[in-house]
């Protein structure tokens, strides 16, 4: 996975909505002073809690003077390659997403949201409430071996520092999620 320019003392935090009610979910965000969000839903909208679809939810944040940035193409949901390298992961969904990491189509929704981190202090939401079994852990792996600070957003005005997922791997700098050789 080809290496980010300039990404030294960038902090990115993570959040997924998970079902909280709108004024709690935008407390967690002001409580960490949070001034984008980058969408990674591939799919976003929800029917069960509509205020996390992607209208309602630019509305609310645009209220609260947070910027709302759908970034679709850093979603999940991606099926593994046939040939896929990334074998570590034995999730096919992680292993999926992995493989779609690879692509030019993920780099330039990196570059997108490195974009936004570079302007606000930026959280990456998606529905998953945990971080370690939402996609959002393999992004975070990835800005963490380019040198930036991730934190992910857990209740009570809590967080906590991104360890590399299991999986992970640094070879010759780069992230790889492949066995060792």
């Amino acid at each position: 996975m080809v290496a980010a320019k300039n990404t030294a003392a960038l902090e990115v935090w993570t959040i997924g909505h998970s079902t909280h009610p709108l004024d709690e979910f935008l407390a967690m965000l002001a409580f960490h002073g949070i001034e984008g969000v980058a969408d990674v839903r591939r799919h976003a909208g929800s029917r069960k809690y509509p205020h996390f679809n992607p209208d309602a939810l630019r509305s609310a944040l645009s209220k609260a003077g947070v910027e709302y940035v759908p970034l679709p193409e850093l979603g999940g949901r991606r099926q593994p390659r046939a040939d896929s390298r990334n074998t570590v992961w034995r999730n096919a969904s992680f292993r999926g997403y992995a493989d779609y990491m690879e692509t030019e189509a993920f780099q330039a929704g990196l570059e997108r949201l490195l974009a936004l981190a570079r302007r606000r202090r930026t959280a990456i939401m998606c529905a998953e409430a945990v971080w370690w079994r939402c996609h959002r852990s393999l992004i975070a792996d990835l800005l963490k071996a380019r040198g930036v600070c991730v934190r992910h957003i857990a209740n009570g005005g809590r967080s906590e520092i991104h360890p590399y997922t299991s999986a992970a791997r640094l070879e010759n700098g780069e992230l790889t999620y492949s066995p060792e050789r």
